[in-house]
């Protein structure tokens, strides 16, 4: 049984235009680029990059970092022998050049829409992505483990593994971990660290400013690399006692350089940094490094947005930019008069922050996807980038609160998932009050099955005096926020918001504290009645009143608390004696569903409880509207479930 839902697949096809791309139509596999001789690779890259630009502006992706990996990908494809070598990429953003050189570009139209290409790399798409990348950091922790695989298999011929890392996610702490392993184990792993001073918003932290001003001379690089291929040729270097000659080499170039290398320091060979768009450079660099014995790590240096001068300018912008006009770079506008939810977020901390100065405001490399710019332009003393370091985030926010600040915690859905042992361990077994801003929540559309927010209601509410909520509205989110911060509210506290407009364009209404575990009653019925949790309130809107069109009547309840669950609602429900549909913007184990029928059940109440909500399996990418209608809880499948619980099998 599969574990991802399935939708109808998308096998349409727009060949190339050869006339424009003569030497990119004629590749449908590595295999063929190999075939080229390497003077025209430069023109290879040029094609990639026409195809991207055109291709992008009208079917939106993430633009600047496959834009600033094209010599990249085109040089490990011509040096490696994939797909029996391994690359593994890190987040995916970079591998647009990837998928087109792996027989994908007449489907790259479907890139991103429903049963269509995935925006990542995805292993049930191509044996040529191996691993699945859609968060930060693992590429090297997954390359390892393919690179031992291939030690203790005796792989022959010799199976190389590359991981790429890059857009900063060098600075999560599972690529340390990984690089601290690779040190310590029989393998052959190379790590390619493609640095290009961004992630989706400017590079934060330490390690940042120090890959800026590392240096290697290219002169002590060619010495050292030929130096290395003379001693292994007769001998010299061997297994046995590659670590003492390493660490001689590592302690003999920090004296004469006067500078030590972080990486060396792990005992883990070191070369760069080369300019990752000088193709013929970067290729030869492949060729002599590639059979090397032991970790390796190769630093590039990029320019994320290459080639195309608008992205080079502004690259933080042009990570995803939508729409655009590829002949001068103007970006569509959004022409909605309704707002966000994350800048109703972000105003509204601003606003609170404003009251109160012990609000501080932490995000993870997410300043303008989560609006904690705003906070950023306003305090920037009271607000932190901690760049990918999720786990940090939360456990830093632990020690803020305990000592008298009040954190917001303003990270993505399917990102905070990361740091769920330090939300338990380190803020609510002590009972801090961390508020937690949980941004893209629910289904959240072209990303797919890696970034959907689909697990935080369910892992929240198993956590000890963790109080979790979702606005309906924005105005509700606004009150959730003013209540969050309030003296009287000691523990930790989630709030749940999705991605995108929220239904009205008036929103800046005055703030008011929040009873913590009280829903409210939207409409009386006598025949059904709908519980709902969130922004999906809306699609329940729209499914009620098409159903009292018709003469149904049905009670409709805004829980805005999964924990602690609204008791006299619940109680005021089993009384009516009326069939429960629960519905929410979440998967349908461990959230309101199961709160519902748990409360029941414990209460020894019988009643049929429908509950809508995304079903126990991944889900694919596609538009917000299209995932909802697969996983049955658009107004359609809410009404359907309204009238077949009044009138069983009608529909």
């Amino acid at each position: 049984m599969t574990a991802t839902l399935q939708a109808p697949p998308d096998r349409s096809t727009a060949p190339l235009d050869p006339r424009r791309f003569p030497l990119l139509s004629a590749i449908d596999s590595p295999a063929d680029l190999r075939k080229l001789n390497e003077d025209v690779l430069p023109r290879v890259c040029t094609e990639i990059r026409d195809f991207l630009i055109n291709s992008l502006s009208t079917n939106p992706g993430h633009f600047a970092s496959s834009m600033g990996a094209v010599e990249l990908t085109v040089a490990l494809h011509y040096v490696f022998n994939t797909p029996y070598d391994r690359i593994v990429w890190d987040v995916g953003h970079q591998a647009y050049g990837h998928k087109l050189l792996t027989g994908r570009a007449s489907r790259f139209h479907t890139n991103r829409k429903l049963g269509g290409l995935c925006g990542f790399p995805s292993p049930a798409e191509s044996e040529y992505d191996t691993f699945s990348a859609g968060h930060a950091s693992n590429s090297i922790s997954a390359a390892l483990g393919m690179a031992v695989a291939a030690s203790l298999k005796h792989d022959e011929p010799r199976r190389n593994v590359v991981a790429v890392i890059g857009d900063a996610s060098i600075s999560g702490g599972l690529a340390f971990e990984g690089i601290n392993n690779a040190a310590n184990s029989r393998n052959n792993l190379l790590i390619i660290l493609n640095d290009n001073d961004m992630s989706i918003d400017s590079n934060v932290g330490s390690l940042n400013t120090y890959l800026a001003h590392l240096n290697t001379s290219r002169t002590y690089n060619n010495f050292r690399l030929k130096t290395y291929n003379f001693l292994r040729k007769i001998r010299f270097i061997s297994e046995k006692n590659r670590g003492s000659i390493l660490r001689f080499n590592n302690s003999l170039k920090s004296l004469l350089t006067r500078q030590q290398n972080i990486f060396e320091g792990l005992n883990i060979r070191y070369f760069g940094p080369f300019d990752g768009h000088d193709l013929p450079r970067l290729i030869k660099v492949l060729e002599e490094i590639k059979n090397m014995e032991g970790p390796r790590i190769l630093h590039l240096r990029t320019v994320k947005g290459k080639g195309y001068q608008p992205a080079e300018l502004n690259p933080a912008q042009w990570h995803a930019p939508g729409k655009f006009n590829p002949s001068n770079g103007e970006r569509m506008p959004d022409n909605s008069e309704k707002p966000k939810y994350q800048d109703i977020f972000g105003d509204t901390l601003v606003e609170l922050a404003t009251a109160n100065p012990r609000i501080v405001a932490i995000t993870a490399a997410m300043l303008s996807g989560t609006s904690v710019s705003k906070m950023q332009k306003a305090f920037p003393d009271r607000t932190f980038d901690v760049g990918i370091s999720e786990e940090h985030a939360v456990t830093f926010a632990g020690g803020l609160a305990k000592d008298g600040m009040r954190p917001f915690v303003a990270i993505y859905s399917s990102f905070l998932q990361r740091a769920v042992d330090q939300i338990i361990h380190d803020v609510a077994l002590p009972e801090l009050p961390v508020v937690f801003a949980i941004d893209r929540a629910g289904i959240v559309g072209e990303d797919g099955a890696t970034h959907h927010g689909l697990y935080d209601l369910a892992y929240l509410s198993e956590i000890p005096g963790m109080i979790v909520s979702a606005p309906a509205d924005a105005g509700t989110l606004r009150d959730l926020m003013y209540t969050a911060q309030l003296p009287q509210q000691k523990g930790p506290m989630a709030i749940r918001y999705p991605r995108g407009h929220c239904d009205t364009s008036d929103w800046r209404t005055p703030m008011k504290a929040l009873e913590i575990g009280k829903g409210r009653k939207l409409k009386d019925g006598h025949q059904v009645t709908v519980l709902s949790l969130g922004t999906i309130c809306t699609e329940v809107k729209k499914a009620i009143k098409r159903a009292e069109n018709e003469g149904y009547s049905v009670a409709h309840y805004d829980m805005v608390f999964l924990k602690p669950i609204d008791h006299d609602i619940l109680e005021e429900v089993a009384k009516s004696d009326t069939p429960i549909i629960t519905v929410e913007d979440a998967s349908v184990k461990g959230g309101l569903g199961s709160a519902v029928t748990e409360w029941l059940a414990e209460r020894g109440i019988k009643r049929d409880v429908h509950r809508i909500g995304v079903p126990d399996k991944f889900v694919p990418h596609g538009s917000i509207a299209e995932l909802m209608h697969l996983c049955g809880m658009d107004s359609e499948a809410i009404y359907a479930a309204i009238v077949n619980s009044i009138n069983p099998n009608s529909l």
